[in-house]
């Protein structure tokens, strides 16, 4: 596995567009990558000032025409990967963490006229159901989080159109705080796979840094 920051150019006009429209970002993404398409986790995260994409893969990028795109051409290489194996070999049961996960908290609800179909998704927009959808997914993730140490530090819509016609809505969520590992095979998995919805237009990508 492998994890990379790119910092993005936040005055470039094609960067702001992407921003706005996800879709974009993620199919530079993928064609950053050799061979077959596989859904990597991405997202945007902002630190210092600076605006950077986070990306993580089974398979080594090249960034090169994304940076042409959406980076800054004084910077000769604005890209770092490194192997994310190294934090891997570090998670076990018992270790403590601090982490921060952008992700689309929903409820499939069904109508009682049409029980049998696929119930409709719903956004959680209220802070008390956004950390519950959280909470109630640590078990089986391999993690635990009291509801203390747990913080809704961003809400905020999503609209865009894909292909230009189909019009894409959806609620971003950022939660922050500390976990303990219950179950370091789950916790992996967890790590590496992503949690909830929207993965394609930068959802779900939980990162950690061990507690000093």
């Amino acid at each position: 596995m492998y994890f990379s920051r790119i910092e993005l150019d936040m005055r470039k006009r094609s960067t702001m567009k992407a921003i706005s429209s996800p879709s974009l970002f993620h199919g530079a993404i993928e064609s950053s990558f050799i061979g077959e398409r596989n859904r990597r986790l991405w997202r945007i995260d902002k630190l210092g000032g600076y605006t950077y994409l986070l990306v993580l893969s089974e398979d080594k990028p090249d960034f090169l025409n994304f940076a042409k795109q959406f980076c800054s051409e004084k910077s000769e290489c604005p890209w770092q990967t490194k192997s994310y194996d190294t934090l891997l070999d570090k998670i076990e049961d018992g270790t403590k963490w601090h982490f921060r996960l952008v992700a689309n908290p929903t409820i499939s609800k069904k109508t009682e006229k049409k029980s049998s179909e696929r119930g409709k998704i719903y956004a959680h927009i209220t802070p008390y159901y956004q950390k519950k959808w959280l909470l109630d997914r640590c078990e089986n993730n391999g993690f635990m989080v009291r509801e203390q140490d747990l913080y809704v530090t961003q809400s905020v819509w999503k609209r865009f159109y894909k292909n230009g016609n189909k019009l894409i809505s959806f609620l971003s969520v950022t939660y922050e705080g500390m976990l303990s590992v219950t179950d370091s095979k789950k916790f992996k998995a967890c790590l590496q796979d992503g949690i909830g919805r929207g993965k394609a237009y930068g959802m779900g990508l939980l990162t950690v840094v061990q507690r000093g």
